[in-house]
């Protein structure tokens, strides 16, 4: 899995010219998932997401998580972060997973993420054309790969 991970003032997700979901201080989360992504890289993600301390503490260093901050998480899935575009101008998706495969995986990165945070996790709608707005507050953006740990 690839997620890419930005501190957000407040995020939203309108479907149709229609608010779908929405939050105020938080993470916005775009996730990318590949056909041999499995369980443990989604509770690896979860944990190392609700863990990562990117906000602001009283002296003004990135040195709180969203745990600590009460902040809230606004997932959506995009295939578009598996691309790869090292031939040709046109992007190639073939290490994004089909929807038979990470339509449910996408949900337990979901679920996992919401009981590690403790708290509803806000979403996008699984290949619906989504116009995703923020404010990104720092900006501070962060990718994280699950097969690149060490």
């Amino acid at each position: 899995m690839r997620i890419v991970t930005q501190r957000v003032k407040h995020a939203s997700v309108t479907i149709e010219e229609k608010i779908h979901s929405a939050i105020g201080e938080g993470m916005l989360i775009l996730v990318g998932i590949q056909a041999d992504d499995t369980t443990e890289d989604i509770q690896w993600l979860a944990t190392k997401l609700v863990n990562l301390r990117i906000f602001d503490d009283e002296n003004g260093v990135m040195n709180r998580s969203i745990l600590e901050t009460n902040g809230e998480i606004l997932a959506v899935s995009q295939f578009t972060l598996m691309a790869r575009t090292k031939k040709g101008n046109r992007p190639s998706y073939i290490d994004a997973a089909p929807p038979a495969i990470s339509i449910p995986l996408y949900e337990e990165f979901v679920r996992t993420l919401a009981h590690a945070l403790g708290k509803e996790i806000k979403t996008g709608v699984f290949g619906a054309d989504m116009q995703v707005e923020l404010v990104n507050d720092g900006p501070v953006t962060i990718i994280i790969d699950s097969k690149q740990r060490i």
